[in-house]
């Protein structure tokens, strides 16, 4: 059982995906594609990144990002993908941008969307939350009920939009899209009638729209779905409110569900390894799941391996090394607890401040990232075991991106490359 689809690739298919992209250079494993990385779980092959920094010190270049926006950084054949969302009076500007990685200079900046009475969202988020997808020479960005979009790496053009998915937003839009085969797949819990949709990602129209069909008081949730391999077969895992679904790609059919009571504004994106799926359950009392994915219909009473329902978080995503599983809750506490049983090994209170990222491991090092610009970097392992804390000075609520011996980081009004 794997997860899908970047993290299955052979180097040979790898070469041969690189080679399809005119103007650009060959894909290299280390390069960050999409929320939480290639595989979507917040792993890096990346070498030689930096353990300490500061505002001054292994600061290659900081640039000014127009805009808001809390999507991560996508960093692909020397090239950083953002989207951002300026404000001009009554209007709202969406847009997608691209920065050299080597400089920090602008390349494009491409406005996708123009909204002219933009909803009101919660003080913690922003019209721009969704990080784009890069593949093939393409990058899909994706604005909530905004609408969704292709664009091309190299120019900025635009390749398709898609605005015929309108639906009632609480507190705007955060969860990003995935790439599964030909599919552009996205949730969109909303106030009312949440939906999961699959879009055609060569033309941007609808292949499937699935009701989520969950009874729950609060509908609307902003996770980003996961594809897996289950015995040779494809799922996308879907967590929204009030339960988390798998569903075949290929069709929208719900695969199997596991409820998890009035669970809400569900924002941690769910991981895959060791033979278990682990969810987060959201607002108002946050538990883990770790659950077996070979079921099928409810299985809630069959599939549940083992729960844990302390300092889980409500808004980072988990992270799992080896069979171990690391968290932070939105105050900081990281606790660490093996893979399998759900045990605690230990826990410790990372840098004082909010905890919104989501953390990642990468160069044999977990990082963590707090809202207030500080990040705490360990070694994974039983016993809690810090390297430095890092304190870049800005304000910032994005995850962070990785490449060949450099992190960037997004603060409110920056992008940072940090190291080399």
């Amino acid at each position: 059982m794997k997860t899908l689809p970047r993290s299955s690739r052979s180097p040979l298919l790898l070469f041969a995906a690189a080679l399809a992209i005119p103007g650009h250079a060959l894909l290299q494993a280390e390069e960050w594609t999409e929320f939480r990385g290639p595989g979507g779980q917040g792993h890096s092959e990346a070498k030689n990144l930096p353990s300490e920094w500061s505002k001054r010190n292994h600061v290659k270049w900081e640039t000014e990002v127009p805009g808001t926006g809390w999507s991560s950084p996508v960093i692909v054949n020397g090239r950083v993908y953002l989207t951002s969302a300026v404000e001009d009076r009554s209007k709202l500007s969406l847009q997608a941008l691209a920065f050299d990685a080597e400089s920090g200079k602008p390349i494009w900046n491409t406005e996708v969307f123009s909204v002219d009475s933009p909803t009101k969202i919660h003080s913690k988020n922003s019209h721009a939350s969704p990080t784009a997808i890069f593949e093939d020479g393409k990058v899909y960005v994706h604005f909530g009920h905004d609408g969704t979009a292709c664009v091309d790496a190299t120019s900025g053009a635009v390749i398709w939009k898609q605005s015929s998915l309108p639906y009632p937003p609480v507190h705007g839009n955060g969860g990003s899209p995935i790439i599964v085969g030909d599919k552009l797949i996205f949730s969109s819990d909303a106030a009312s009638d949440p939906f999961i949709v699959a879009l055609n990602k060569t033309t941007g129209e609808v292949v499937w729209k699935t009701a989520r069909n969950v009874e729950t008081k609060r509908t609307f949730s902003f996770s980003t779905p996961l594809a897996i391999e289950v015995n040779g077969k494809t799922q996308v895992i879907s967590p929204a409110s009030g339960a988390v679904i798998s569903y075949d790609p290929e069709t929208g059919t719900e695969i199997w569900r596991c409820l998890y009571g009035e669970g809400y504004s569900v924002v941690p994106r769910p991981v895959f390894a060791n033979g278990l799926v682990y969810v987060c359950s959201g607002f108002n009392r946050a538990i883990l799941y770790a659950i077996r994915p070979d079921g099928e219909g409810d299985v809630t009473k069959t599939h549940i391996a083992w729960e844990y329902s302390k300092t889980v978080p409500k808004e980072s995503s988990i992270l799992v090394v080896d069979d171990l599983v690391y968290l932070n809750d939105d105050k900081g506490i990281a606790t660490c607890l093996d893979a399998k049983t759900g045990e605690v090994q230990w826990q410790e209170r990372l840098a004082a401040g909010g905890y919104s990222a989501s953390p990642i491991y990468a160069d044999g090092k977990i990082y963590f990232q707090n809202g207030e610009g500080v990040g705490t970097v360990i070694r994974p392992g039983r016993k809690f075991d810090k390297i430095a804390e890092n304190d870049i000075g800005e304000h910032g609520l994005a995850s962070y991106g990785v490449t060949e011996g450099a992190l960037f980081i997004r603060t409110d009004t920056k992008l940072f490359r940090i190291g080399g």
